[in-house]
């Protein structure tokens, strides 16, 4: 009998003693999967927070904007050459303000030249236009403060003629007219275009802009001459130009 109770006491702590080791395991893995649990909500709530950064409302950008186009001519005798695209170099700077993360306002001021050469009979022409154009445009966005945004942009277009130059060379000159540059002051128009902008940065403040820009012209770029014995080369037609920028902003 006294065996029997020897027996029993001590299986009854070897029971005990596996139990509170059993306990103290259950206790650690629960402390381990807990610490583990938090480490990743952690994480993910500094994930948000760097997705998520706070809106800039003022923007300044300055870009270069290849841009072709194309201009149609009337000969000396009173044909019309065609004239084929040719690609300027573009500069701009612009300015905005984002009023939402998905809408906003932008004003740009753009430089850029129009070079067109073509053969009028034994006469070789070349026409350079400069032009200053003033877009004010509505921006829709996906979201401006992500890392990745993609924007559609229209509104009016008010382009500036700074001045041309218009050269001719060959033989053969035997015109009874002479051939002249007649544009006007301005014109006005729609712009339009779509961009994606990248964060260079981890607030979000450096942005690298690309995209599409195109133009539609309102009014015709001709005036009429004064001149007796005069023809304008420019043939009666709105401006249109296709092109694209690639550029640097800036968030404040």
């Amino acid at each position: 009998m006294k065996l029997s109770r020897q027996f029993l006491l001590s299986h009854l702590l070897l029971l005990s003693s596996f139990a509170s080791f059993a306990g103290e395991k259950d206790t650690t893995e629960a402390s381990h999967y807990s610490g583990r649990f938090n480490v990743e909500k952690i994480r993910s709530l500094r994930t948000i927070q760097d997705d998520d950064v706070e809106l800039r409302h003022v923007e300044l950008g300055v870009r270069y904007m290849p841009t072709f186009s194309s201009i149609d001519f009337n000969t000396s005798d009173g044909g019309v050459v065609e004239g084929s695209f040719t690609m300027s170099h573009g500069f701009g700077v612009m300015a905005g303000i984002n009023l939402t993360k998905n809408i906003g306002v932008q004003a740009e001021v753009n430089y850029y030249q129009i070079n067109q050469k073509y053969a009028d009979g034994n006469l070789n022409r070349d026409l350079t236009i400069n032009y200053f154009n003033i877009p004010v445009l509505l921006s829709l966005n996906t979201n401006k403060a992500a890392p990745v945004n993609l924007n559609l942009v229209a509104g009016p277009q008010f382009g500036i003629n700074a001045g041309s130059k218009f050269e001719t060379s060959g033989n053969g000159n035997t015109d009874s007219t002479t051939a002249v540059v007649a544009l006007r002051k301005g014109d006005v128009g729609v712009a339009y275009g779509a961009g994606l902008e990248f964060a260079l940065n981890k607030s979000h403040s450096v942005r690298l802009d690309l995209g599409f820009r195109g133009f539609y012209g309102l009014v015709n770029m001709d005036s009429s001459t004064n001149g007796q014995g005069t023809y304008n080369v420019i043939v009666s037609a709105s401006r249109k130009t296709y092109g694209g920028y690639a550029g640097i902003t800036w968030m404040f």
